[in-house]
This record gives C-alpha cells, sequence and structure tokens, in this order.
C-alpha cells in the first residue's frame, strides 16, 4: 500500500469546482488543512464561501467523492468549519483577479 500525500489529495479536490463562481476549491482557499493517518485514512477540514450555501452537503459530498478515487486512500471525512471565515484574500491571484478583487 503507497501512502496517500497531500498533494494527491489536494489535486484530487482541484477537480471540484464550485458552481457559483467556477473555480475549483483549492484555487478558491476553501480547503483549510488535509491530514492523512498512518492507514491513508484523510480527513479534510474546509469551509464554504457563504453559510448559507445551497450546495453545502454536495459539495462535501464532491470533495468526499473525489478523495475517494485516489488510490490506497481508505476512509474519508470532509468536516465543514466556519471558523476562521473565508474571505476573498483566501483565494489564488487567478481567482482573485477574476472576481475583481486582485
Amino acid at each position: 500500500m503507497a501512502k496517500v500525500t497531500k498533494e494527491q489529495v489536494y489535486d484530487a479536490i482541484r477537480t471540484v469546482i464550485d458552481p457559483e463562481v467556477g473555480f475549483n476549491l483549492v484555487d478558491m482557499g476553501l480547503i483549510y488543512d488535509v491530514d492523512i493517518d498512518d492507514e491513508n485514512n484523510v480527513h479534510v477540514k474546509m469551509t464554504l464561501s457563504t453559510r448559507g450555501c445551497p450546495l453545502h452537503q454536495m459539495m462535501q459530498q464532491w470533495v468526499k467523492e473525489a478523495v475517494e478515487k485516489i488510490a490506497d486512500v481508505k476512509e474519508v471525512t470532509v468536516e465543514i468549519v466556519w471558523d476562521p471565515p473565508w474571505n476573498i484574500s483566501m483565494a489564488s491571484d487567478n481567482v482573485k483577479k477574476a472576481l475583481g478583487a486582485g
């Protein structure tokens, strides 16, 4: 069994696009942390751009499904946190520019 890396997890999550803005969750700065234990169980800590996001459950599921596609990954948990609150400064320069904040 190969050790799953954070890079693999972030690459997988890059396939998940926020439908409201059209950017992936990593570039948006919505992924706060990825933890991988010795058995390749993955815990993703993320937030959403708005608390009232109608796609809350869907986006959580999309992240889980994207990470589950990585070879050798066992359990995947996705935790939504609101602290620290997301703001545009957490996004990549590309995203800031496109959203008029860069």
